[in-house]
């Protein structure tokens, strides 16, 4: 499941509400499903069940590499489009479309960049290079992420490196991907039941075939090239563009993913790898299994949220227990349905709304405030937090596409409805808050075009990978804990880092210190703790009054 939200709109709510980490670093999303496949793919030569003989892959990205280390990056100002301040450089590396074929077609990635500050308070820090970020998604940009420098839990990392962003192929200005009008794809209101009948569940596939059509008629040959696997490639290309020996990278959600496949076939690439809530890397979690078990985890988080709204029923009024904080969801749910809010307002979109909170929760407050005042009358905090930005449409529909095509790409999904229509319901049962949305959105996958590829068996041999560190929150829903357990295990010499009892999705940079101390230690000294560490839970937000959450600016 992709992040419903923007980077740079994520940014600029997290500094005005006064919480920063979750929501700069992640692009929500770290999707999952499939575990049968298809089609075979060459990786790296040595690779654990790979051909000892390089691939045509393999020998087209190093000849790209080459390439891109002579060339290196132009960086100057950066195009208005991007929407960044004048500190930050911006720039373009080009990568073959298809690996196979070095000499063929080339895109260009965008990518930017704010240089080592050189200082830490009055020390002066010396440089280590280029820290390299991807923010998830699929779909996600990282162009923003420069723009963390002169935060307090980012100002020591920022001394000694370069911040790097950037947009991975398909995504903004890098060879965009677009699969569906805008203007249709963030049309509300909108509708989507929690336990749908066989009349809904026939549109929702018609819509699915739909929209794989469009992909393929708008992407046209191009569109098999857009994998997990030429995102690993192209992170190496960058990697050389940026004049690095061997890359710092920090990966978080799906970008845990890049990374990790990018450490199974350059591990002698590699200098400090960050996995920040890390999608399960198991080849038969890729990426069926892997939605199933996320819409399972949402329904934990959800009822976290609950819990924490009937803890301050006095702010809220929407309950003293779960169970009723439910029943005033439900409430404004059913209602929904019939009469959207402000025109706008359906029940997936409030569906949507209140996702986010399953990822952060940054948002409880905000969301809490917006469900108390609909039921006393005052629709504005929902319609503000709920309806869709038009502003934000063309970017939208852009990462949805590139998410699709991705997933679509990497691994085997299921072709026959009946095996969706079988697994979702039974799961609707026990988990019915984000099911089958969920599997609404990843069901083109059942209707792809394109040849699949074999997931990749990620996994490194002890002493081939640096340590690496890998964080995760214990209750995170979108990519849930055993995901972290199972990266942990294929990579040999990590150390996972546990945030006990708390669940948002991306925790560096975030409010714990403790997090981010063994962050700052990695990454610049190199140390780490022992094979695993816990630090405890991140303060829970308070709530906020009606008054102040309808000041806040639009959260996406």
């Amino acid at each position: 499941m992709r992040a419903p939200a923007t980077a740079a709109a994520r940014y600029r709510a997290a500094r005005t509400v006064g919480t920063i980490g979750s929501l700069v670093l992640t692009a929500l999303a770290a999707a999952p499903a499939s575990s049968a496949a298809t089609t075979s793919f060459p990786g790296a030569p040595g690779a654990p069940g790979v051909p000892a003989t390089p691939s045509p892959e393999t020998l087209g990205t190093a000849l790209a590499a080459q390439r891109a280390q002579t060339t290196g990056i132009d960086f100057g100002a950066c195009p208005q489009v991007e929407n960044l301040p004048p500190s930050v450089e911006c720039g373009t590396v080009a990568v073959p479309l298809d690996y196979a074929h070095p000499d063929g077609k080339q895109i260009r990635l965008t990518v930017s960049r704010v240089e080592a500050t050189g200082k830490s308070g009055r020390a002066v820090v010396s440089r280590q290079g280029a820290l390299v970020f991807n923010p998830g998604g699929p779909g996600a940009s990282g162009m923003y992420f420069p723009m963390v420098g002169p935060m307090p839990e980012w100002k020591r990392v920022a001394a000694a490196y370069d911040l790097v962003g950037y947009a991975p192929r398909g995504v903004g200005r890098s060879a965009p991907l677009s699969c569906q009008d805008p203007k249709q794809f963030t049309k509300a209101p909108t509708n989507s039941p929690t336990h749908p009948d066989a009349s809904y569940k026939a549109e929702r596939i018609a819509q699915a075939k739909a929209y794989a059509r469009g992909c393929a008629r708008n992407a046209g040959p191009d569109l098999r090239h857009y994998t997990t696997l030429n995102n690993a490639r192209d992170l190496d290309v960058l990697r050389a563009a940026l004049g690095e020996r061997k890359l710092t990278f920090m990966g978080a959600s799906y970008g845990t993913y890049i990374g990790s496949v990018y450490a199974t076939l350059f591990p002698g690439h590699v200098r400090r790898m960050v996995f920040d809530s890390a999608v399960n890397p198991d080849p038969d979690q890729i990426w069926y299994a892997n939605n199933l078990d996320q819409s399972f985890a949402f329904e934990r988080r959800w009822a976290d949220f609950r819990t924490w709204v009937a803890k301050h029923h006095k702010a809220y009024g929407l309950g003293t227990t779960p169970q009723e904080v439910q029943r005033s969801y439900e409430s404004v749910r059913a209602e929904l349905t019939h009469k959207p809010a402000g025109g706008k307002v359906g029940s997936s979109q409030l569906r949507a709304a209140f996702l986010r909170a399953a990822y952060y929760d940054d948002y409880w407050p905000m969301r809490a405030t917006a469900l108390s005042q609909y039921l006393k009358g005052n629709p504005k905090p929902l319609i503000q937090q709920a309806a869709p930005h038009p502003a934000a449409a063309a970017e939208d529909e852009n990462g949805n596409a590139v998410y699709t095509a991705v997933e679509c790409n990497d691994a085997a999904w299921p072709t026959d409805f009946p095996t969706w229509d079988r697994d979702n319901s039974a799961l609707a049962r026990l988990a019915p808050f984000e099911t089958w949305d969920n599997a609404w959105m990843n069901l083109p996958c059942a209707y792809w075009p394109e040849p699949r590829q074999r997931a990749l068996d990620v996994r490194t041999a002890p002493g081939a990978l640096p340590p690496t560190l890998i964080l995760a929150a214990e209750r995170d829903a979108a990519t849930p804990y055993e995901g972290a357990l199972e990266l942990h295990h294929r990579l040999a010499g990590s150390v996972l880092v546990t945030e006990k009892d708390a669940g948002t999705h991306g925790i560096a940079g975030g409010p714990n210190a403790c997090v981010n101390g063994h962050v700052e230690a990695y990454l610049l000294e190199g140390e780490l703790p022992a094979r695993r560490a816990s630090c405890a839970p991140h303060p829970e937000p308070k709530p906020l009054s009606g008054a102040r959450a309808a000041e806040l600016p639009k959260p996406l």
